[in-house]
């Protein structure tokens, strides 16, 4: 595993198979899924959030220990879900990208156009897509994601350290249609993230990250953050204004141009510096 300047670990965290906790290490993942036995009790009702994301900080030393001795196993041989097991809401926008038709047209709004996904379309590399409607296009849009990291109230906290747990690589799944355009966003594992969580310290600054798609080894979409009309805390703070984001809230940032449709069969590969692949087939 790569260290920091500081000597301090980076690190990928994984969901894979039945719910275990897993440290990316090259092609390796060590599972590590022990540690979270000091995750704290809960009780009925449980609190807002998503446990690990919201307790990271505290755990992560004990993950750096565990790592060393953790039960290795070949990449390749998971399956890889969501790194966020628990969202509570997915936050996406339109038209974020300089060079999108809207802001070819100089449509561009100077606040961000956000909508709601449902938390129950997210879904892992692992879990591939299922095109559930027939007839219905379905469209690709990869995207750079920013997983909530604490409590955020109020637009000014956007900027405090600590706000992003980590970033994640994701396809929002479009289905076109007449529908509100967050259903034809919701549907199950229409929110494709991962391949894990990259912590935020391992990527110091999100913009100027190169964004790729491809299907079938055709590229689709290629794009740069540096692009994004408004940017990671612009975003969360925008969201903040309407409502209080919760660990595990996904903000997705939008999608660079080159949209297009998917087909059954397909297998769609993403990347994006820093966070690694996203390889999702299409069923």
């Amino acid at each position: 595993m790569r260290r920091r300047r500081d000597g301090r670990d980076l690190l990928k965290l994984c969901r894979f198979d039945a719910d275990r906790l897993g440290v990316v290490d090259g092609p390796l993942v060590r599972d590590v899924t022990p540690v979270l036995e000091r995750l704290p009790a809960q009780r009925w009702p449980a609190p807002p959030g998503d446990a690990l994301i919201g307790h990271l900080a505290g755990l992560r030393p004990w993950i750096e220990a565990a790592r060393a001795a953790a039960p290795a196993i070949e990449l390749g041989r998971v399956t890889l879900r969501s790194p966020v097991a628990s969202p509570g809401k997915v936050i996406a926008v339109r038209s974020n990208y300089q060079g999108t038709e809207a802001d070819d047209a100089g449509a561009t709004p100077p606040c961000p156009e956000l909508f709601l996904k449902a938390a129950s379309s997210v879904a892992g590399a692992g879990d591939g897509l299922q095109l559930r409607l027939p007839g219905r296009r379905v469209d690709h849009e990869v995207e750079l994601v920013a997983v909530v990291g604490q409590r955020l109230d109020g637009p000014t906290q956007a900027l405090q350290q600590g706000v992003v747990a980590g970033y994640c690589i994701g396809i929002d799944v479009t289905m076109r249609g007449p529908e509100d355009r967050g259903l034809r966003k919701s549907l199950d594992g229409f929110t494709l993230i991962g391949p894990w969580l990259t912590t935020a310290d391992e990527v110091a600054d999100p913009n100027g990250l190169e964004v790729e798609l491809s299907v079938n080894g055709e590229i689709r979409q290629r794009g740069n953050t540096a692009r994004l009309v408004h940017g990671v805390p612009a975003l969360l703070g925008a969201a903040a204004s309407y409502f209080t984001l919760q660990p595990g809230d996904i903000l997705m940032t939008g999608t660079p141009p080159g949209v297009g449709p998917l087909e059954r069969g397909d297998v769609v590969r993403c990347s994006i510096d820093r966070l690694g692949a996203l390889r999702v087939e299409v069923r």
